[in-house]
């Protein structure tokens, strides 16, 4: 299928349609895609595409940076921020929540079930627990042994891309052309109690318009909230970047802000893209950012991402 379409400058340019696709960060994401996936290709929904797709990392104990396992705050709690959004601008989020192994799905019910956007701490709690989720704990043995070793130094200073890839985002554009996002994790590892970063905040941790395309975001959620980051990428897109132009001049706003600053020496950040033509693009301050992506040509691999800095 051929779209055309006139870009910011009113040319004329003549696009291939990609669908369905779906993109999504880290390692996590190949299975978080194979779950997605089983529902773009039967003409499903983006929507409810994102959703089944990040709760596979939330499920998974092994990946201790979202949902079950995931690392706790320096206090020793779990808590979890998501967030969702669907074609129309409807969003749900959902930050401080502790107990909850699905997080996203909670964000779900606040965007269907609430005149909000985000509810927090104990409200978002009570609110899941009247909508049948279960309470758990969280806290595995792994990360808890995790933790008892952090507490003998008990200094805040993240290893790059492995206690600040602390998300996993997900895109999705459907067979109906119509995109869906969603963005879930335990926040970085040690942070203070009651700390929420870029993943529940529409505009900083995912951001979509269904004219456009989307944008979500990973790493070190404070500079994704300084800039906007994600909302920053999609504008981009609306003025004719493509999803890896926009990605990347977000990428390098955000090194500007923190060139000399000591936080650089840990900062990773990274962004996923997707246009409405079905293009999709990444591009992270640092190497070791990954991606997935899956279309019926291409079968769900990993793309290590272009960067600013070694």
């Amino acid at each position: 299928m051929f779209l055309i379409v006139l870009n910011y400058q009113n040319k004329i340019i003549s696009l291939s349609i990609v669908k369905p696709v779906v993109i999504s960060t880290w390692n996590h994401g190949i299975a978080a895609n194979n779950e997605a996936w089983k529902i773009l290709a039967n003409g499903g929904h983006a929507l409810d595409a994102v959703e089944l797709g990040v709760k596979t990392a939330e499920a998974n104990p092994n990946v201790q940076t979202v949902g079950l396992g995931g690392f706790p705050d320096r206090e020793g709690y779990v808590t979890l921020d998501a967030c969702i959004m669907d074609q129309y601008n409807n969003c749900g989020s959902v930050a401080f929540l502790q107990n909850i192994k699905h997080p996203v799905s909670v964000a779900r019910k606040v965007m269907e079930k609430t005149p909000h956007v985000m509810l927090v701490g104990e409200g978002a709690l009570q609110f899941a627990l009247e909508e049948g989720f279960e309470k758990e704990d969280l806290l595995t043995e792994k990360s808890k042994k995790a933790y008892e070793a952090w507490l003998l130094k008990s200094e805040y200073k993240p290893v790059i891309n492995i206690e600040n890839h602390d998300t996993i985002s997900m895109l999705a554009l459907d067979e109906n052309r119509n995109l869906s996002g969603a963005c879930t994790t335990s926040g970085a590892s040690w942070k203070m109690h009651g700390r929420v970063g870029d993943s529940p905040i529409i505009g900083a941790g995912l951001f979509l318009d269904n004219e456009i395309g989307a944008a979500a975001a990973t790493g070190m959620g404070e500079a994704m909230m300084k800039t906007a980051g994600s909302a920053m990428v999609v504008e981009l897109m609306r003025h004719g970047k493509s999803p890896y132009e926009a990605c990347k001049e977000v990428v390098e706003r955000i090194y500007k802000i923190y060139k000399g600053h000591p936080d650089l020496e840990w900062l990773q950040v990274g962004f996923i893209a997707l246009n409405k033509q079905g293009e999709h693009g990444a591009y992270c301050l640092r190497s070791g950012f990954n991606y997935a992506i899956q279309t019926k040509k291409i079968k769900n691999k990993l793309i290590n991402a272009d960067f600013k800095i070694q």
